[in-house]
């Protein structure tokens, strides 16, 4: 507090005393400028009368100061401007212009004593330029040229300093030495460092002592103690002063945080909690399984404290393993091979512990390794039995008596307690149940005959259970070989029929035939042929035996007839020759076919693809002509019937949609009625009741309606028509088109005369057509026609 106040009297008196020496100055600067001004006129005036010498200027002034943050009640005078000029009768004027005047700055336009009206911060802008000129108060004009000068303002010890990019963070390896720089800090400090001693700065540690100290001048932080240890303290936080005023009393100053990490070196070697390990592991281990852990602790971290482990003695190293878990930097400890409780029960081991990663500077330091003693027990487990062998094979004769002894299987238990065994044999490895086996002595027996042509192996398995144990059960194969018997009588290879051509001549080879048997063929064993004795006197065919397992059939007789007998059966004993030995009858079959001179088969009753006898190649190309030439003379004659069959339908162009039938039959008028029988003018089928229709096939014709009968002998003719009418109105086969059918009769005697208009067209006709309204409506047509014409023309 006292450190303050005395700061801040300090600064009141130097104040005033720059304020008193800048007052009394500046008038006097100026004027002496002046002065010097109206001193050069002179001499320039008075070149006429003599040489004037100018004398020596004195400095020039051309800035003011002024301290920053002053506070005082009153505003702060800056200076007084005045000149020559001025008689002080007020008519001159001083104007004040550049940066601040009139808000920073004013003048007193009478006197020209300049002042600052606010509080001033260098660090915000250190220096104002301004331009001072007087004129005449009344016309504004000027006196003399307008002088520029500069406020500076005056720095004070007003800024501390700053960390601008704490807190920091710096590594440094552990057990490093003495002075090992470790990071450098700066601050700023935003005083004038021209100006006294406002922004000289001196670092010192505030926190950190006595791990790590600190350059006054520079900031660089190092290391202050010797063989720091990462594995005792990693991390310390340090505080770092800056202090302005060169670090005297009254300075600011300004504090960062450092935080300092050891980084990890490889210092420690590996170390066993506890220099002997108690293990066990059971016989019934298999190989691979997992016996125990151990773990070497080295407190260094990443690549400098990875451990790898390895046994360096030991009686048990042939039988176990160690390997390191990457992940918990464990040593495990694995079988190599299956032990066994009765033959050894606890095993010895050495194991070593070193570091993979070394560091040379540390070395001297080591030994970076370490050893312990591992003791593996053994521990008894209740094994199955166990075969003496890994498998059995065993032979048997086939066709062998139930209960016949094939072999035996021996299995005994490892375990102390040597309890007895018993066997059995797994139904699913002999379904048919072809062997059993003694429960307790193992031996294997058949249980019914075995036949080796039916299957030639036997592969059982035979299981051993502990008796009194917990009925762990071991199985072993057994591989049964049914030995062969000659029990298979031989026989051809083949059923093939024999052929032999009529005209075969005596002596003739027709056939080799050869045999085959199901049992093995034994060294110099070969089948035997012969004809049977029943066919011995034949006198058709004979038999050679080659002595090699085949025997030719030759021909002994000359003129077979296929009309007389076609088929021959020649049987013949075929003998194994083996113990014992098996023989069978087979018979041959032997068809007569005819053939050509080159012995050439042409037809057998059992081929009929072969051409028959007698038909040559050129009659069956003259029969297929022939049949040819037929064919083409029924296709041309059904082409020619089409051609005049009368089609169902008009053609197009003959629909003219009219169908007139004209009959030109003139008789004697009415009075030729009796002599002309009108039923000719009808179809002669409609007597009978049936209309044929061209348009539709006969078997489609409709009978004619009931109650229809045809007009046979009658002259009325209105009667006839409207009969045709009614018939063809009740047609349901009717065509979609009108038919229209005229008659045209008429006798003699008839006034109505020719109905045809032929000769009207070329002859004029004086008959009066007016009776024809009287026939009806039907000629009312007729009527209106020649009537209105013959008016016409009256």
């Amino acid at each position: 507090m006292w450190e303050g106040l005395g700061l801040q009297v300090f600064l009141m008196c130097l104040g005033a005393v720059l304020y008193s020496a800048v007052a009394a100055s500046a008038p006097l600067e100026h004027s002496h400028r002046r002065r010097l001004s109206l001193h050069r006129h002179r001499e320039r005036t008075g070149k006429e009368g003599q040489v004037l010498h100018r004398s020596k200027r004195g400095w020039v002034w051309n800035q003011f100061f002024v301290i920053e943050e002053y506070t005082g009640p009153d505003p702060v005078l800056v200076g007084r401007l005045h000149s020559d000029v001025d008689a002080g009768d007020g008519n001159c004027k001083y104007i004040l212009s550049g940066e601040g005047a009139g808000t920073i700055f004013v003048i007193d336009d009478k006197t020209g004593n300049i002042h600052a009206t606010k509080t001033l911060d260098r660090e915000e802008q250190a220096q104002y330029t301004l331009t001072a000129q007087a004129v005449d108060r009344a016309t504004n004009k000027p006196l003399e040229p307008p002088s520029e000068f500069i406020v500076k303002v005056q720095d004070i010890n007003d800024n501390p300093p700053e960390f601008l990019h704490g807190p920091y963070y710096a590594r440094v390896p552990e057990m490093s030495n003495v002075g090992t720089s470790v990071m450098q800090v700066t601050a700023t400090d935003a005083d004038d460092p021209t100006y006294g001693n406002s922004a000289r700065l001196v670092y010192s540690i505030l926190q950190g002592q006595p791990y790590f100290s600190v350059e006054p001048q520079t900031g660089i932080i190092r290391t202050a103690l010797p063989n720091m240890d990462r594995e005792a303290r990693q991390e310390y936080d340090v505080v770092i002063q800056a202090k302005d005023m060169g670090g005297h009393m009254g300075g600011l100053s300004g504090t960062t945080e450092v935080k300092i990490t050891l980084t990890d070196v490889n210092d420690n070697p590996p170390k066993f909690p506890q220099s002997v390990y108690s293990m066990s592991v059971s016989e019934d281990k298999v190989s691979g399984e997992e016996v125990g852990r151990l773990k070497a602790k080295d407190p260094d971290l990443g690549e400098n404290g990875l451990v790898s482990y390895r046994f360096i003695e030991g009686d048990g190293m042939t039988v176990f393993e160690i390997t390191t878990d990457t992940d918990t930097r464990e040593g495990v400890i694995k079988l190599r091979k299956p032990v066994d409780f009765e033959t050894k029960r606890a095993y010895t081991l050495r194991v070593e512990a070193s570091n993979t990663h070394v560091d040379p500077r540390f070395i001297a330091w080591g030994p970076y390794k370490d050893t312990a003693t591992v003791k593996v027990m053994v521990e008894d487990a209740d094994e199955p039995p166990a075969f003496l062998a890994t498998s059995y094979s065993f032979e048997v004769e086939e066709n062998a008596h139930d209960g016949t002894v094939v072999g035996r299987v021996h299995a005994k238990d490892t375990d102390v307690a040597n309890n007895p065994v018993r066997y059995m044999i797994p139904r699913y490895t002999d379904v048919e149940q072809f062997f059993s086996v003694g429960p307790e002595d193992g031996i294997i027996k058949t249980t019914r005959p075995l036949d080796r042509e039916t299957l030639p192996w036997h592969n059982i398995s035979v299981s051993a259970t502990e008796i009194g144990g917990h009925h762990q059960d071991t199985k072993v194969r057994v591989n049964i070989k049914v030995k062969d018997m000659n029990d298979n009588a031989p026989e051809f290879a083949t059923q093939n029929e024999i052929l032999v051509c009529e005209n075969a001549s005596p002596g003739k080879l027709i056939e080799t035939v050869s045999a085959v048997d199901k049992d093995e063929m034994a060294h110099r064993q070969y089948f035997h042929f012969s004809i049977a004795p029943e066919a011995v006197n034949n006198h058709n065919f004979s038999l050679k035996d080659n002595r090699d397992s085949t025997a030719s059939i030759y021909v002994t007789r000359r003129g077979f007839s296929r009309m007389t007998q076609d088929v021959y059966f020649l049987p013949i004993e075929i003998n194994d020759n083996g113990n014992p030995p098996m023989s069978s009858t087979n018979t041959l079959t032997i068809r007569v076919c005819s053939c050509d001179s080159k012995d050439t088969i042409l037809s057998c009753n059992v081929e009929p693809y072969i051409l028959p006898a007698g038909l040559s190649t050129g009659a069956l190309i003259a029969i297929l002509a022939c049949i040819v030439i037929l064919l083409a003379i029924v296709v041309l004659f059904v082409a020619l019937r089409r051609q005049k069959k009368e089609p169902l339908i008009v053609f197009e162009e003959e629909d003219i949609r009219e169908n007139i039938i004209t009959y030109d039959d003139e008789g004697g008028g009415e009075e030729d009625t009796e002599a002309f029988d009108i039923a000719t003018l009808q179809n002669p089928d409609g007597a009978n009741g049936f209309l044929p229709r061209k348009d539709i096939k006969p078997e489609l014709q409709y009978p004619m309606r009931p109650g229809g009968h045809p007009v046979a002998n009658t002259v009325d003719v209105d009667d006839f028509i409207k009969t045709r009418i009614n018939d063809a109105d009740s047609d349901p086969t009717a065509p979609p088109y009108d038919s229209i059918q005229i008659y045209g009769y008429e006798g003699r005697g008839s006034i109505a005369g020719s109905l045809s208009s032929l000769e009207s067209v070329t002859t004029d006709s004086d008959l009066d057509y007016d009776y024809l309204q009287s026939w009806g409506p039907r000629f009312k047509k007729l009527a209106d026609l020649y009537g209105t014409k013959d008016s016409k023309e009256r």
